[in-house]
């Protein structure tokens, strides 16, 4: 793999290209993760979508490395699936984190990786990374736009408020 400005350019337009299939896992992780903490999340939309992308690759530091991870991912399959299922898992997590941000919300988009990935699955034809990929993106998306009430409150911590 080698990855130059025009490499990372065509990375970026393949992930803007998947909104239609990711948006919709978003919106079902937020769903369900809604359900799960009683409360409501808004949902993202399509242009929401775009502009998180375009806000990651615009960080040219950020965008090499989510070029790299996405162009593994997208390529990566091992025989017979299980043995590869360490590698597809790591480089799923560090995506949706490194798409997400800073802490806390690098480790929050980890966290619902593991939560988007049991709700998508591949078809058999796709490579052992291609439904992991999907979940990075969702986890890391989802984690990095508003729609939860507590990003959208000052923080109780904030000690300079006190």
């Amino acid at each position: 793999m080698e990855l130059t400005a025009d490499a990372v350019a065509r990375e970026r337009e393949w992930v803007l290209e998947r909104a239609d299939v990711v948006v919709p896992l978003i919106n079902d992780v937020r769903d369900a993760l809604g359900d799960a903490f009683d409360t409501d999340v808004a949902p993202v939309t399509d242009a929401q979508y775009r502009g998180a992308v375009e806000d990651v690759f615009a960080d040219g530091d950020r965008a090499v490395n989510v070029a790299a991870l996405v162009a593994l991912l997208r390529d990566l399959d091992v025989t017979d699936d299980y043995p590869g299922f360490v590698v597809d898992e790591l480089l799923g997590r560090e995506l949706a984190a490194m798409i997400a941000g800073e802490q806390p919300l690098r480790l929050l988009a980890e966290s619902t990786f593991h939560y988007a990935d049991v709700h998508t699955s591949g078809d058999g034809d796709d490579a052992a990374g291609a439904d992991d990929l999907d979940a990075a993106l969702a986890a890391g998306v989802q984690t990095r736009l508003p729609g939860w009430a507590w990003t959208e409150t000052e923080s109780p911590f904030d000690v300079a408020r006190r």
